[in-house]
């Protein structure tokens, strides 16, 4: 049996209607299939962060549309070492193991404080030691450091240490690390430690939110100025996630919620940056690494 044309027309077109509609369909599977965005984070300061950062994740899954996952570690080295494995995507991490890993990550943004991208390390000791000037007066003292890859906690002390000829193990009197900026505050506040280096943003927090732990302690100097620690991409990590991870932070200052997120960390935004926020860690590890 013969069919007319129109007839023939309509078949092609219910054909063609259907190819669309499991087009789409395939294209809805597949967007539901996506992996997760994996981000990796060491401590948080606040005292709510299992709530702040479900905020977090809840934020940015809707501005992704995207299921995000947050993963914490207790340092930086464990977390960067995910992100060279390919298990995060991304990572907010200090500028110094940022630097030391350039090879294996790229810079994504920079978190704005006090209006620019910048932070600077304190040199703390308990407030009743009212002695103390520099570090030079510390010789044989107890030190606390954060973390053996954190610029402030560390790097920045050795590196001090390395201008008047000096190695940490053999100033000190005993070092150890607290894996954690507050608990270096807190290890100098109760008189662990005679002494500490700390994130001064963190430290900064720690005076807004607990006065009367940093009360028990005194800055006797604060570093120049150094890039704040970046938000890094692993270098495997599909173009079209870092653009959308990039303008989602960047964003986040421009709209109620991610101002609302921005406020409970004290900062005022994300920028791009670029790596010259960078270069005197990099000095400094050169420095103290041919020592």
């Amino acid at each position: 049996m013969r069919l007319s044309w129109e007839t023939l027309v309509f078949e092609w077109m219910k054909s063609l209607v259907l190819c669309w509609a499991l087009l789409g369909f395939a294209h809805v599977v597949a967007a539901a299939e996506l992996a997760p965005i994996r981000i990796g984070l060491t401590p948080v300061f606040l005292d709510d962060q299992t709530s702040f950062i479900n905020a977090w994740r809840d934020y940015l899954e809707s501005r992704l549309q995207r299921k995000v996952v947050f993963v914490q570690r207790a340092s930086y080295r464990e977390v960067m070492t995910l992100v060279r494995s390919g298990k995060l995507d991304f990572a907010w991490v200090c500028g110094y193991p940022y630097v030391r890993n350039k090879q294996y990550v790229s810079l994504l943004a920079v978190p704005v404080y006090k209006g620019k991208p910048t932070y600077r390390s304190y040199l703390i000791v308990p407030a009743a030691d009212l002695q103390t000037k520099s570090i030079t007066d510390l010789r044989d003292k107890v030190f606390a450091f954060s973390d053996p890859d954190s610029n402030s906690g560390y790097l920045v002390p050795v590196y001090d240490l390395y201008g008047i000829q000096e190695h940490a193990g053999a100033f000190f009197g005993k070092t150890f690390f607290t894996w954690s900026h507050r608990k270096v505050v807190e290890a100098v506040a109760a008189g662990v430690a005679q002494a500490g280096a700390v994130d001064g943003y963190i430290w900064d927090m720690l005076a807004r939110q607990h006065p009367d732990l940093t009360a028990q302690t005194r800055i006797v100097k604060q570093s120049p100025e150094f890039g704040f620690p970046p938000f890094v991409v692993g270098k495997t990590v599909a173009a079209t996630d870092v653009t959308a991870m990039q303008q989602v932070l960047l964003a986040m200052s421009r709209d109620a919620v991610g101002e609302r997120l921005l406020r409970k960390l004290g900062l005022d935004g994300f920028v791009a940056g670029n790596d010259r926020l960078f270069d005197d860690i990099v000095k400094m590890m050169r420095a103290v690494t041919e020592k």
